[in-house]
């Protein structure tokens, strides 16, 4: 279960680090056109919400691979997990129900890594 945590952590680290890299780097004229939601939201909320992301994604992993301060992995992915609460909670006042599909699965997938190191296999 160990190796499937690791799994779990290291490719939710690395879609986050992948999204929130785009988001904090991009201006948010280049990423409208295929991330809409850009439009109702401040370029500085946009760039914060990528920090947020990429934060997110390194706190998956290093203090786990460095045995600092560990108890930041599971923190890490309850950080991922809210901001996937507010991505659902946009996308459903919004009407865009697809969407909400993939803010579950990354919420699933956040809540195991949670579970996992906060409980049975922490580090």
């Amino acid at each position: 279960m160990n190796v499937f945590l690791w799994i779990l952590q290291g490719l939710l680290a690395a879609a986050f680090l992948a999204a929130g890299t785009m988001k904090a780097t991009q201006p948010k004229e280049k990423l409208a056109p295929n991330l809409t939601w850009v439009n109702d939201f401040s370029a500085g909320t946009v760039k914060l919400i990528g920090a947020s992301q990429i934060a997110g994604a390194l706190g998956l992993v290093l203090p786990a691979l460095t045995g600092i301060a560990v108890t930041l992995t599971p923190l890490a992915a309850v950080g991922l997990g809210l901001i996937m609460v507010f991505a659902a909670i946009y996308h459903i006042r919004k009407g865009e129900y697809s969407s909400i599909v993939v803010n579950a699965v990354i919420l699933l997938i956040a809540a195991v890594i949670v579970w996992g190191r906060f409980g049975p296999y922490s580090f």
